[in-house]
């Protein structure tokens, strides 16, 4: 299940509403280890990045892409950063032999939703959701939710596809 949230005002008051949620859940809420700075994976990640032209980066034995849409998003007059959830999340978890998990979401425009979603289904990319995540965001974006295991080039070169359908920012 996702569970996006939002919240205004003074920010002790936010962090401690978030934490006594959290608290509810029961998610742990310790931190966890750093894990080694040499942290490898058993997956060819200069293909992946060859193929995507651009870095990603391994943390907690996942290799990740965080790609920002070209234009700004603005929620209530105020930018939303990518840092905050505008961005396109990939990621790669290793299930051996050359294959891969892929899952993450796409940030996109009305007019992208069909032609990524083509692409992913074209490239045996299951999409497991597809929803809005703030209310009055311009422009308007939907985030379709992906996922699959197969060989890591081959989901690299269909999740390529899709990006290929939608307006980046260029590395």
């Amino acid at each position: 299940m996702y569970m996006h949230i939002e919240g205004h005002g003074d920010a002790s008051k936010l962090a401690q509403t978030i934490h006594d949620a959290l608290g509810l859940s029961h998610t742990p809420l310790a931190a966890q280890p750093a894990p080694a700075s040499s942290e490898s994976l058993d997956l060819d990640t200069a293909a992946i990045e060859k193929i995507f032209d651009k870095k990603g980066k391994v943390s907690g034995g996942v290799y990740q892409f965080s790609i920002p849409r070209a234009e700004s998003i603005k929620e209530g007059g105020l930018e939303v950063p990518a840092s905050m959830g505008t961005a396109i999340a990939i990621n790669f978890q290793p299930t051996g032999a050359g294959k891969a998990a892929v899952a993450g979401d796409f940030a996109l425009t009305a007019a992208e939703v069909n032609p990524v979603l083509r692409s992913l289904r074209a490239n045996g990319i299951e999409v497991t959701a597809l929803h809005n995540h703030m209310l009055n965001e311009e422009p308007r974006l939907f985030f379709m939710h992906f996922w699959a295991n197969d060989d890591a080039a081959k989901l690299a070169k269909g999740l390529r596809a899709a990006l290929d359908q939608v307006n980046t920012a260029k590395m």
